[in-house]
């Protein structure tokens, strides 16, 4: 079927860029708001807005949706939903509620990965403190505790030493319970030379290609701040491995939508490691469209509608090297805390190579109910050489007053030799802030 009215089940800038490929497309939009959002720049540009107060599908059938959007985070990943869209004569933009039940559990994720013939961190799944410290003493330290469900670092610690065992299962389990309502854990051993690097994939149903990979390995409490494409420094065959990898997953489980699928690359022996997958866009995307022209919110808008992929592998062309910062509402000076408030004045850059992708404008208020990404500014290079320069560059020209935000922060990591050199691992902003990196 053809969609030509789109609900968005989202909110700011992901709200935002789906609607700008909505215009682009000729599909009027249906925005789904709380109250804190009600006059937000999203809300001002879409045809119609609804005041969440009872289930998204609801609200989606009464404004006369033919499809729901779910963005990332919030809903997206959530096969319930899928459901009801279907039960409800509406289309859900992403993957079908098997496929998202299937990723969605890293456990199950992880069978489905070992029949797809990927390598795995050894790991085993746990029901207590005493059998994470058995598999610790067997797997050997340091090892990670992981969430079952859900993602974004919550329920994610790591053990270095068994007497703390107890108490960071404890945490994580709390963390997972409150964030995903699922408090299982799985316990694995920790790679303390690690990369991560993801392959953006897209499928019919029928066919899978990749859209190449991305470097998220700046992060901070495993919440990534800088990404980049293609990932740098990393020799040909592993790349190519690696793609071929995702692709392999995605084909397994005979995806339909765009989804990213995420590994561990163990620096010190040049492997790499399946650690999930994500049924989604990410927040990350634009760093691929920047690379390959394409646009990933049409793509999922096109797919959902049931049409085939318009390109094979081979028509998938790489252009350059881009790299994105996400400009977030914290203060680096007091542990990152949230920085709710009135933004008095926002300036963001423009020229050849610069994109800005932001809900955000002078006055507008950052509530203190959601995440705290305000925007993400992204550059695009002929090289990673260039691309750096214009990212020191824009962030230079950067300012957003009224609130505590990381700006400062984006800024020293760009001028970072380290960070210059390219391949950094997961390991490279904590080092960097226990030594007053602020």
């Amino acid at each position: 079927m053809n969609i030509n009215r789109l609900f968005i089940a989202n909110r700011g800038e992901i709200a935002l860029r789906i609607l700008r490929s909505c215009r682009q497309l000729g599909i009027d939009t249906v925005l789904g708001v709380s109250e804190a959002d009600r006059d937000s720049v999203p809300a001002r540009l879409a045809d119609q807005v609804v005041l969440l107060v009872e289930r998204v599908v609801a609200a989606a059938k009464q404004s006369g949706a033919h499809a729901i959007h779910p963005g990332y985070g919030f809903l997206s990943e959530n096969a319930a939903l899928a459901e009801a869209c279907a039960a409800q004569g509406l289309v859900f933009v992403g993957p079908t509620p098997a496929q998202l039940r299937a990723v969605g559990d890293k456990l199950r994720a992880r069978a489905v990965a070992q029949e797809a013939g990927l390598p795995l961190v050894s790991g085993a799944t746990i029901d207590t403190a005493a059998q994470a410290t058995e598999v610790a003493q067997r797997l050997g330290l340091p090892v990670l505790l992981k969430a079952v469900s859900g993602g974004g670092g919550k329920g994610m610690k790591v053990v270095r030493d068994l007497a703390t065992m107890a108490d960071q299962f404890t945490l994580a389990s709390a963390e997972a319970k409150a964030a995903f309502g699922d408090a299982r854990l799985y316990v694995e051993c920790y790679v303390e030379q690690g990369r991560h690097v993801e392959v953006q994939v897209l499928g019919d149903g029928d066919n899978v290609i990749h859209l190449g990979t991305r470097d998220c390995s700046i992060q901070r409490r495993y919440q990534k701040l800088i990404e980049e494409a293609p990932a740098p420094a990393l020799p040909a065959e592993l790349r190519t491995a690696i793609e071929q990898a995702a692709v392999g997953f995605a084909s397994h489980l005979h995806y339909r939508g765009a989804g990213t699928v995420e590994c561990l690359v163990d620096v010190a022996r040049q492997s790499f490691y399946f650690l999930e997958m994500n049924a989604r866009i990410q927040v990350e995307h634009p760093v691929t469209e920047m690379i390959t022209g394409l646009d990933l919110v049409a793509q999922q808008i096109r797919i959902a509608e049931g049409r085939k992929l318009g390109l094979r592998q081979q028509e998938v062309r790489f252009e350059g090297h881009s790299i994105e910062c996400r400009l977030n509402a914290e203060d680096p000076a007091h542990d990152f805390r949230p920085s709710p408030g009135r933004i008095s004045t926002v300036q963001f850059p423009a020229g050849t190579g610069i994109r800005v992708d932001s809900h955000i404008e002078s006055g507008t208020l950052v509530p203190p109910n959601y995440d705290s990404l305000l925007g993400k500014l992204i550059v695009h290079g002929r090289d990673r050489a260039e691309a750096l320069a214009r990212l020191q560059q824009a962030l230079a020209l950067c300012r957003i007053d009224g609130i505590a935000t990381n700006l400062a922060l984006l800024q020293r990591l760009a001028a970072e030799p380290d960070f210059a050199a390219g391949g950094v691992t997961t390991a490279f902003l904590p080092a960097l802030l226990a030594v007053g990196g602020q």
